[in-house]
Order: C-alpha cells, then sequence, then structure tokens
C-alpha cells in the first residue's frame, strides 16, 4: 500500500469515477440501469485519483455532496470502496478536518493480487486432488472444479475430525498441520497410535465411493490447529462426469455462416440509410437502416466512437464483441451481418428485433406471469446452451439486453462484456450491471460460465416481480445485499414453489454449486419441475406460440421503441492509430 501526508487541512479527495458503459437511460426511459466494468488507469500518487481505495491512519476527514456536510470519519475508517472495483461516478468529496495520514491501495495492483491469490491458491488445490487416487485420471478443468468446491475447516489441537464407526460422506486434504489416525482395538478402550499425517495428506476417500463407516480415528494434533480442505459425496457426484461436453446442434453453423458473409461482402457504409433511432449507448447510438435498393429488409447499425473506445481502454472488450458475434449462429442470438470502421466511428450491422427491449414490455406491464417468464427464461438458456458449449461467458443477462424479434422470440444482443475462457479457465475482469453480478465477481475470485446462471436466478426473480432481488440505494449497497445471499430475499406469493426452488438453486454463493453447472450441464435446468410440460423441442424449432406476439407493422415500424432526439453531440475526433485494424 501507498502511504501519503495531506499537505493541510482543508485538503480534498473527490472519490470516485465514471460510468463507461451500458445503454444509458435515454429520454422516457427512467430507471434504466447501466453496466459497468472496471478499467486500469497509469497508477499515479494523487489522493484523488478514483482508482484507490483510501484507508485513515492518522487524523479525521470530513465527508460532504453538493456543498452539505454528511460525516466525519476518524482513523479506522475507508472509503472509496468502489474504486477497488471499478471505475464509476464519483459519488462525495473528502476534506482533511486535520492533519492526516492515508493509506491507500490502486485497483490494478489490488486486482493483481486477487488473481494472483486465486490462481495460486487454485493451482495447489489442484495439485493435491492429482495425488489422491480416485482423483488422478480425471480431466483438468474436472479437478478444477472439485478445487473450487473445497471447503476450508479448521479444527483445534485433539478434535476428532473423524471418529471411528461413524458414518460420514466426507473426504478430506490436509492444508495446514498434522494429524494422528488411531485405531480403538476390539478388545480394549485404548486407542493404538497408527501414523502421522501432514500437509498435502487425505484421508477418508473411500467416503466418496460410498464406504461411508469410518475405519479409524482421525485427531488435530497441532497445538497451532489444523485446516482441512473438505468435500462431501453429494458435491463430488455432481462434479465428475463429463462437465463441458460439446453439443452438435449446432453443426452445420459454419456454413450459414460463410453464406451470410458472402451476402454482405459487396454491402458498403455508403449503401446504408438511416431511418431512426432504436437506442443510445455508452459508446454511442444504434440506427434502424436499409440498404439502398432492398426496400424488403431493415436492418440494426451499432456506432461506436472510437475515441470513448479508446478513453475508456475497452478496445479488447469490442474487438472480442466482434468476434464472438461474427462466429455466432444460434436462433437466440442477434446476428452480426458485417462491420465498418471510418476515422470516428465503429459499425456493426446486425439484424434488426422491431419487438422492442424486453425491460420496455416488462416496465409497461409491470411483471409477467409464470408461463410467460418460462418462455423467455427457456430463450435465454438456449442461448447460454449455445455459448457455453463454446466456453464463452456472456456476463451481461438482464432485460434491456433481450430483444424480441417480429415473431415474439427473444434474441441476446450486446456482447461488449462476452469473452472466450480458456477450457477450464476464471477470468478477473470486474463487468456486468450491479443488481446482476455475482458474488465472485464482487469478491474479485476469478469466474466464469457459473456467473451466468447466477445472472439467469436474478432474471427469473425480475421478470415475475418487476424489481431483481437484489437492489439497494447504490451500488455498494446493492453489492452487500448480494453477499448476503439469495436466502436472506423475501419471496413474494405470486412466485411458486418450483420457481423459488429453481431460482435458489442457480444463486447458490458457491459457483460450483449452481444449477447448470454441474454434471448434468445445462440440461439440468432444463429438467428441473419449474419446466415440466415445456416444449423445448417446439421452441428450437419455432413452432411453440410466444406469449407476447408484438405489433410490427413493416420492416420500418420502431413503434415498439422509445422516442429519441438527434444526435446534438458534436462529432467526435479521429483515431487513426490503427488499433482497430481488424475490425
Amino acid at each position: 500500500m501507498l502511504a501519503f501526508e495531506s499537505e493541510r487541512p482543508g485538503w480534498t479527495a473527490p472519490i470516485l469515477h465514471t460510468n463507461v458503459s451500458g445503454s444509458g437511460p435515454g429520454p422516457g426511459r427512467p430507471l434504466h440501469r447501466e453496466a459497468w466494468i472496471g478499467t486500469h488507469f497509469g497508477v499515479r500518487l494523487l489522493v484523488a485519483n478514483a482508482g484507490y481505495l483510501l484507508l485513515v491512519s492518522e487524523g479525521r476527514v470530513e465527508v460532504s455532496r453538493d456543498g452539505k456536510y454528511l460525516s466525519t470519519m476518524a482513523p479506522g475508517k475507508l472509503f472509496g470502496e468502489l474504486a477497488i472495483l471499478y471505475n464509476c461516478k464519483r459519488t462525495a468529496t473528502i476534506k482533511a478536518a486535520t492533519d492526516c495520514k492515508l493509506w491507500a491501495i490502486e485497483r490494478q495492483c489490488f486486482q493483481t493480487i486477487m488473481m494472483r491469490t486465486g490462481l495460486t491458491r487454485q493451482a495447489e488445490y489442484t495439485d493435491f486432488l492429482k495425488s489422491v487416487p480416485i482423483f488422478k485420471n480425471l480431466p483438468e478443468e474436472t479437478l478444477i472444479k472439485i478445487s473450487d468446491s473445497l471447503d476450508e475447516t479448521y479444527y483445534n489441537a485433539g478434535d476428532y475430525i473423524i471418529r471411528q464407526g461413524a458414518r460420514g460422506d466426507t473426504f478430506f486434504i490436509i492444508s495446514k498441520g498434522r494429524v494422528k489416525v488411531t485405531i480403538k482395538q476390539p478388545t480394549g478402550t485404548e486407542e493404538k497410535y497408527i501414523r502421522t499425517l501432514t500437509k498435502g495428506d487425505f484421508f477418508g476417500e473411500k467416503a466418496l465411493q460410498g464406504d461411508d463407516l469410518r475405519t479409524a480415528n482421525i485427531i488435530a494434533d497441532d497445538p497451532d490447529g489444523v485446516c482441512c480442505l473438505v468435500i462431501d459425496r453429494e458435491t463430488f457426484n455432481q462434479l465428475i462426469s463429463s462437465l463441458d461436453e460439446i453439443r452438435t446442434r449446432y453443426r452445420d453453423e459454419n456454413v450459414e455462416r460463410r453464406r451470410i458473409n458472402e451476402e454482405f461482402e459487396a454491402v458498403r457504409l455508403t449503401d446504408l440509410r438511416v431511418l431512426a433511432t432504436l437506442g443510445v449507448g455508452g459508446f454511442g447510438r444504434v440506427e434502424l437502416v436499409q440498404i439502398q435498393g432492398d426496400g424488403n429488409r431493415s436492418f440494426a447499425l451499432k456506432q461506436m466512437k472510437k475515441s470513448q473506445i479508446v478513453e475508456t481502454r475497452q478496445q479488447q472488450h469490442i474487438m472480442s464483441e466482434k468476434e464472438i458475434m461474427g462466429e455466432a449462429d444460434c436462433p437466440f442470438i442477434v446476428k452480426l451481418f458485417k462491420t465498418f470502421k471510418d476515422r470516428k466511428y465503429l459499425y456493426m450491422l446486425m439484424e434488426s428485433c422491431l419487438g422492442g427491449e424486453l425491460w420496455t414490455i416488462l416496465r409497461d406491464k409491470g411483471h409477467f406471469d409464470d408461463s410467460t417468464t418460462r418462455f423467455y427464461t427457456a430463450c435465454v438458456v438456449e442461448a447460454f446452451d449455445y455459448l457455453h458449449s463454446r466456453n464463452i461467458i456472456y456476463r451481461d443477462l438482464k432485460p434491456e439486453n433481450l430483444l424480441l424479434d417480429e415473431t415474439g422470440y427473444v434474441k441476446l444482443v450486446d456482447f461488449g462484456f462476452a469473452k472466450r475462457l480458456q477450457h477450464g479457465r476464471k477470468t478477473w475482469t470486474f463487468c456486468g450491471t450491479p443488481e446482476y453480478v455475482a458474488p465472485e465477481v464482487i469478491l474479485n475470485r476469478g469466474h466464469d460460465i457459473s456467473a451466468d446462471y447466477w445472472s439467469l436466478g436474478v432474471l427469473m426473480f425480475e421478470l415475475l416481480t418487476g424489481t431483481p432481488p437484489f437492489t439497494g440505494a447504490d451500488p455498494m449497497k446493492t453489492y452487500n445485499i448480494i453477499l448476503k445471499g439469495i436466502d436472506a430475499i423475501d419471496f413474494p406469493r405470486n412466485i411458486t414453489r418450483n420457481a423459488t426452488a429453481l431460482i435458489k438453486k442457480l444463486c447458490r454463493d458457491n459457483p460450483a454449486e449452481r444449477l447448470g453447472y454441474q454434471k448434468g450441464g445445462i440440461s439440468e435446468i432444463q429438467k428441473h419441475k419449474w419446466f415440466d410440460g415445456f416444449n423445448w423441442e417446439g421452441l428450437r424449432n419455432h413452432t411453440l406460440s410466444p406469449p407476447i406476439l408484438p405489433n410490427v407493422r413493416n420492416v420500418t415500424d420502431t413503434s415498439n421503441f422509445d422516442d429519441y432526439p438527434p444526435d446534438a453531440d458534436q462529432p467526435p475526433p479521429d483515431d487513426v492509430s490503427g488499433w482497430d485494424s481488424e475490425f
């Protein structure tokens, strides 16, 4: 950490950050949530820098907002918690009331420490597992999932970890300290010492295979205590299977992508005629356009300011969005037909889903019933099935990113936070919409596709009630509510028992325990009781009648979208640095 002292009382440190991404509320769009993503700025020893978490070591500081005094902070208090996660809006002014000394840690340093710690711990746990006979032949990605499921349990010297003759279904690996193994003789009360086990040794492995009678005593035998990594039989059985089966449902997609590429190969940016604005986002606008000479179709043209992308350091995410959407061929994901660029903007020519945003319909109706929610949730499940089978994590699920086509089916849009992961690996970037962020993202422990299943549970709750389960007055309050868990949330009576059960299984605190992430994969969600009787085949074939049929009069009808005024902003500066050469 960095230490510094204020030059004099009255020195001010405005804190917290700038919104860098999201759809953004336009006119007539109250409560439209913003998405956030962490970005790394240069390390500078400036207390006013938004990238520092600050701890008062000596003296006192005053907190104010808009010139109004809020509170005084004494030694031991900290501020700027959100700065350690990502850039967001500056929310208060901190003024030194006396000479004071502060400790600071910069965001990039904190995230690097957390990532390295997580990777080191994962590697250590995986190495432990490889030394166990029943684990040694399992694939690396399965071992990683098991290592993520291990719980740390502590024992004091003299504690019986296992008692001979007791029933048990738990397996232990010693990560700290030592234990002694004893056996009680059949003809007597004394225990015979057998051996001592230390760090890296394991016991209780037979319990995972069904032998639940313990054959020896295991006693903590270290004055400083013993720490064990523990997994039970149920969790183990949920994880050991073909966890990452690649499905073949979309095996003909390369043929379809080649056809699309050939069809739009000759289209130029100058061939596009702008008709209306469909939405306003963090980097620009989405326009409804037609290709000159083709009056039978319309498209959505997403335009993004290159200078703003560079300013917020989102180049890699934009390139990833183009790559993932350019390869995707799934009926539940908006298709990308072609990309363009000039000196000021990047452009993505996509399907125009003229049924509007699901968020708009939810806002107008208040909430959906069980069957309506089931249909839209199933569409998302199909999109996730396609993405996750290709090791792609989506990370920005919310009603705002679900568009209805003219038939009433839902498609996933906006892949700015999507990322292709290495097999069995995690990512540490903080991103998403506050109400939908999984706890492991907040805690900087690394996350993978399991975070998408958490957000699926949140989406179900919001569609059924009109409000996400985790909502606070500001992002930090929202994150604190999330960390308390789904069991701390009151479920309204209109949510059925089966829907409640599914939401709670999707929103488990431990990512490895979430439905969809275990050995049955996403099919476990499809087989859940809440989906009993649902026509999955009809959904995939688009023969199932949707619950809401949008009114779309023609290919240029924008009545299902809010009205947006013309862009009054000055044109952005040119960017000819070449970072987008592959766009």
